[in-house]
């Protein structure tokens, strides 16, 4: 293929959107930690943590493509990914993905502390091994143990910070933040394309227990986000505009959410799907301006 192809193939397979998203919840993380600990933000310090969470968050990808790469071509949704394509042979996205994730662990590991390195190696490990690994085609809890990966790079960035706690109640609440969105997210995506899942034999929430619970379930960890992302104050002073855009945010999602409770309509779930990711970047974004400034 023409360099420009190629390029552009092992750039979708790193899935740009979803480690974009994570790389930017780790990095609010870590200028909050600046401005717990009263450290002057190192300019340096943030462009390492910046690659280290990148190279982690999207070797993850390679890596689960990698191994889900027989499912995708079972599935509408992901068969036109690069690896089922043949746009990206299987060895050697194995190999893209181990020469990303490697320096992910070691980059922090030599550059700024090992609860960094170990908090991203813990991520990898909960996402390739336990997610993709071992649950994901055996159970539909995979999504609720898989996701605890979901909130590693916040821990990543907030302890990547000199004198910063990483079990701090702010960063533990900022992590847990991540990890209570996660349901929500994919299984709103789960309902959408149920008959993909179905086809592929991946035992998701709506596949083993009906449209009708999984919506319920949907409603329930909404409104737990919903709640969990006001909470905050709890744990730090917030200002009038963070609550007014968490109250103004959850009320959104859980409305939708509420709405797939009662119609259980695709095009519903396809709606709250979508709402999720923007929901999450700007809650994070409201809650590091409320703490600057």
């Amino acid at each position: 293929m023409p360099l420009r192809k190629t390029v552009g193939s092992y750039w979708r397979l790193t899935k740009p959107r979803i480690w974009g998203l994570l790389v930017f919840t780790g990095m609010i993380a870590m200028l909050v930690a600046y401005r717990d600990t009263g450290t002057t933000p190192s300019l340096a310090a943030i462009g390492v943590c910046f690659v280290a969470l990148t190279l982690g968050s999207a070797s993850a990808d390679v890596l689960t493509n990698y191994h889900d790469r027989d499912i995708d071509m079972m599935m509408k949704r992901t068969m036109k990914r690069p690896i089922p394509t043949g746009e990206v042979d299987p060895k050697r996205a194995l190999v893209f993905g181990m020469a990303m994730a490697i320096p992910s662990v070691l980059v922090p590991l030599w550059l700024i502390n090992g609860a960094s390195a170990g908090f991203m190696l813990a991520g990898l490990v909960d996402n390739i091994v336990v997610y993709s690994l071992l649950l994901k085609r055996r159970s539909w809890t995979s999504i609720i143990l898989g996701g605890i990966s979901g909130g590693m790079p916040v821990l990543v960035g907030y302890s990547a910070v000199p004198g910063a706690n990483p079990f701090a109640p702010i960063a533990l609440y900022m992590s847990a933040l991540v990890i209570a969105w996660i349901p929500t997210h994919i299984w709103s995506l789960a309902v959408f394309t149920k008959a993909d899942y179905e086809a592929a034999k991946i035992p998701m929430l709506p596949v083993v227990f009906g449209e009708k619970v999984a919506s319920i379930c949907i409603a329930a960890t909404s409104a737990l986000l919903a709640v969990f992302s006001v909470a905050i104050f709890v744990f730090t002073q917030i200002s009038v505009f963070y609550a007014i855009s968490a109250v103004a945010l959850g009320g959104l999602v859980l409305g939708y959410s509420a709405k797939l409770a009662l119609d259980r309509d695709r095009k519903t779930a396809w709606t709250l799907f979508k709402i999720t990711s923007p929901y999450l970047a700007l809650i994070f974004l409201v809650l590091g301006v409320t703490v600057w400034f």
